[in-house]
């Protein structure tokens, strides 16, 4: 569009410039040229009405005014064709430019997006274009690098769990197995087959329950049913149901809310993300320790943090922590092995919620701070 705008200033100009020589060219012959011009004129002609003789040719006019007025309407018709023809030849050219321009930029960027470069060079008119495209394959690609990185840890992770479901399978299988060969069995050894076995089950289930999380993942389908939530009765109730988690290496949970504190939102939701984080802290404390659980309102919004003394997370792990897949154990423990969704879907639901969730750790703890508008 700026290039035909160029071509048709150019064409404008030209115009103007004939225009101009025609109106200096009529003003000479007129003024400057006057005598000269006529007394030429004269000799060259009669300025009467004659035939052709042997040395002079007669003409038709009779005076000067005459003869003016046929040179401008010489002129005029000339500078009328040649306009004509300007704009014309104006048009075409335009056209002429506008498609080897848009052919050029095509090629340029078919051979860009082929490329794995970021080397693209436009006219200097097109540099904003070069600058918006060089732009939108740099997120691309790195939109791209994103995707196939969740892919591969989504992979891995299948892999893994499928590994991981044998173990509590074969046990299952093998101490139903006794149980079966041995009818007599002491009571007492039976009870004892019988609690691994119901053990080992659970804990299979949790793994199958892990490969339909997996499946169904799809965070961007969130919908918030919201409404008043009591949150220290929320986060006591919680605690309670963790207590078969804490019991057996003696950990504690420590809920300080004030009883009047309200918290607008989904509660299905806010408690899943909840569970989330105290699932984390309790997979990851040390022994006899106690998980504290604080809340309290901070100008318009309500904040949460849940405290646990572990070993400290790095400073890469915590920028990767809320990630789908992404696990801290990358031993993969089958005693706290899981599919690594749990933080990120706490991320997505507190965002939905128009919140925030972060991760800090040092030495002493890791603290994971929920901030949601009251």
């Amino acid at each position: 569009m700026k290039d035909n705008r160029t071509s048709i200033i150019e064409a404008s100009l030209i115009f103007l410039g004939v225009i101009l020589f025609c109106i200096v060219t009529v003003w000479l012959v007129d003024q400057v040229f006057n005598g000269v011009f006529y007394e030429w004129f004269s000799n060259r002609f009669y300025i009467e009405a004659r035939y052709q003789s042997n040395e002079k040719i007669g003409v038709i006019f009779r005076s000067w005014s005459e003869i003016k007025e046929f040179l401008i309407g010489v002129f005029s018709v000339l500078l009328i064709f040649l306009a004509l023809c300007t704009s014309i030849s104006a048009y075409f050219y335009a056209g002429y430019r506008s498609k080897k321009d848009i052919s050029f930029i095509t090629d340029s960027i078919n051979s860009f997006i082929k490329s794995n470069s970021y080397d693209l060079t436009l006219p200097e008119k097109y540099s904003e274009i070069e600058k918006q495209l060089i732009r939108i394959k740099a997120n691309s690609q790195k939109n791209e690098q994103l995707v196939q990185t969740e892919m591969q840890r989504k992979n891995d992770l299948i892999t893994y769990l499928a590994h991981d479901l044998k173990t509590p399978l074969a046990s299952v299988i093998g101490y139903l197995s006794l149980l079966d060969e041995a009818p007599d069995m002491p009571a007492e050894q039976k009870a004892k087959y019988v609690g691994i076995g119901l053990q080992k089950a659970y804990r299979l289930e949790e793994l199958i329950n892990e490969f339909f999380e997996i499946t169904r993942f799809n965070l961007h389908s969130i919908i918030l049913n919201k409404g008043k939530i009591k949150l220290a009765f929320m986060l006591e109730q919680m605690a309670d149901e963790f207590y078969p988690m804490l019991n057996p290496q003696r950990k504690q949970v420590a809920i300080h809310v004030p009883d009047d504190l309200i918290l607008v939102g989904d509660a299905d939701k806010l408690i899943r993300v909840f569970n989330n984080i105290l699932k984390n802290a309790i997979a990851y404390s040390y022994e006899n320790s106690v998980i504290e659980i604080m809340a309290d309102q901070q100008g318009e919004n309500t904040v949460l943090t849940f405290t646990n003394q572990g070993d400290p997370i790095s400073p890469h792990k915590l920028d990767t922590i809320f990630e789908k897949f992404y696990r801290l154990d990358s031993a993969r423990s089958t005693n706290t092995g899981g599919a690594g969704l749990g933080l990120a879907i706490a991320k997505e639901i507190v965002a939905a919620h128009g919140g925030t969730i972060s991760a800090e750790s040092n030495p002493d703890h890791t603290v994971f701070t929920v901030k949601l508008p009251s």
